[in-house]
Formats: structure tokens, sequence, C-alpha cells
């Protein structure tokens, strides 16, 4: 399959997700995906804004991508802070070069090999939610066409996260993003459940619970629930009953 025909799947995957019922943390797990599969990046994050317009950790390509996202939330300054603020997609070619910008993101990222970033804001018309943040593992410029690319993704997905302000009051829009943000927050309480007790690392246990999740054909934020609440876990990580 060549990458029209994996792009053009990739936009009907995430079209697949302007339902009633969607699962906003799947839709932007499945942007990640995505955007690792087609773009030449090595890792890529999510932010998301909540009602008063601060941004959350929402989804990673990996820890080290997530704990980069982290950090830009708690310096509250990073790449992708400045896409969803201005609205415009943000590029650095070089990190080390512009390490006087963000000194604490640059040398962090080069601790983890990412030697450049392209931050995307996730955006409709004048409306911004958030933004992608596409990881590099050699210096210099992410090619126009790459760049069109994952800004097209970022924006479908984007509709698939606010396309109910179409028919909903904005307030009850804003609802919706917060509990799924907090949603992620127990996402991440599960997959500390599951790699504490199948002695795995983050990327490998929320992989389990994804695919378990998929599998047993249930939405990621209830699984994740149920193994937060005591559930057993056998069936997820192969380990003995609880």
């Amino acid at each position: 399959m060549d990458r029209y025909e994996r792009l053009a799947g990739a936009f009907v995957g995430l079209a697949d997700t302007l339902v009633a019922d969607y699962d906003t943390i799947e839709l932007a797990q499945q942007l990640i995906d995505n955007t690792m599969e087609l773009l030449p990046v090595t890792a890529a994050g999510i932010l998301l804004g909540d009602a008063k317009g601060s941004l959350h950790l929402f989804a990673s390509s990996s820890e080290q991508s997530r704990l980069l996202e982290v950090l830009q939330v708690e310096a509250d300054v990073g790449p992708c802070l400045d896409a969803y603020r201005s609205g415009e997609p943000v590029h650095v070619a070089d990190l080390a070069a512009s390490a006087t910008r963000w000194p604490a993101f640059a040398e962090r990222a080069a601790e983890y090999g990412f030697l450049a970033v392209v931050a995307l804001p996730l955006r409709l018309r004048d409306e911004r939610i958030g933004a992608l943040n596409l990881f590099l593992a050699d210096a210099g410029p992410m090619s126009p066409t790459d760049v069109s690319i994952g800004q097209a993704l970022a924006d479908v997905a984007t509709i698939g996260i606010v396309h109910q302000r179409i028919l909903s009051h904005s307030e009850l829009v804003n609802q919706q993003l917060q509990t799924a943000l907090n949603t992620r927050l127990i996402i991440e309480q599960a997959k500390g459940v599951l790699a504490e007790r199948g002695t795995l690392d983050m990327d490998s246990a929320f992989n389990l619970l994804r695919q378990h999740a998929r599998r047993t054909n249930r939405r990621l934020a209830d699984l994740a629930r149920d193994v937060v609440n005591g559930a057993p876990t056998r069936d997820i990580i192969g380990a003995p009953p609880d």
C-alpha cells in the first residue's frame, strides 16, 4: 500500500469518529498513530485545552514524548504552547540553536534524542483546542508536504473533537472536553497499575490496555476505570489472577 492509500485510509478512519458517541481518547491516539505511520517523525504528542484554556497532556506515542509534553505544560512554555496560542505551526529545525528560547525543553529533548520539532495547532477556523507535537531525531526542516499532511490530519481530528459545537451550546462541549481530560488521568493511572503488576514499562502497559479494549470492543476509558477500581488484569497482561 503506497503512502497515498495509507493517507486516504487515515482520513477515513478519523472521519469514522464523527458519530454521536465517539471515544475522544481513542480519536486522539488514532491521530498519533497516523502521524507516526505517515510522517518521518520519531515521536508525537497532543496537548488539549480545557474550558479555561489551560493545556493538558492528552495523548503521546512514547513515555519520552509524554514527559516532554508535561514539561511544556508545567513550565508554561514550549513549541506546542506557542502553536496553540498563535494558531500557527511552529517549526524548530534545530532545537540546539533554539535553546535560549526554551532551555529546559531543548535540553530534555536532546537527552531523548530529539533534535528538531514541529508543533501544529489543533484548530477549526478561528477556534483552537490544542496542539500536536512532532519530534524528529535529525536536525533539519520537515518538508512542506509532510507539514501539510500533518496539519490536515490534525484538522480532521479537531473536527472530530469539536463537531458537536455545531449542534450544542459551547458550554456543553467544554464540559465534554473537561470530561475527556479527566478520563485521560484515569488511563494514566491504569497504565501505572498494569506496569506494576506486569513489570512493564509505561508504553507497553498502554499498548496492552488499548489492544485489550479493541479486542473486547470496549471503550478505552471504561476498561481503564475498571483496572483502576481493582478489576482482574490477567486477560490484559497475562499475569496470574489477582
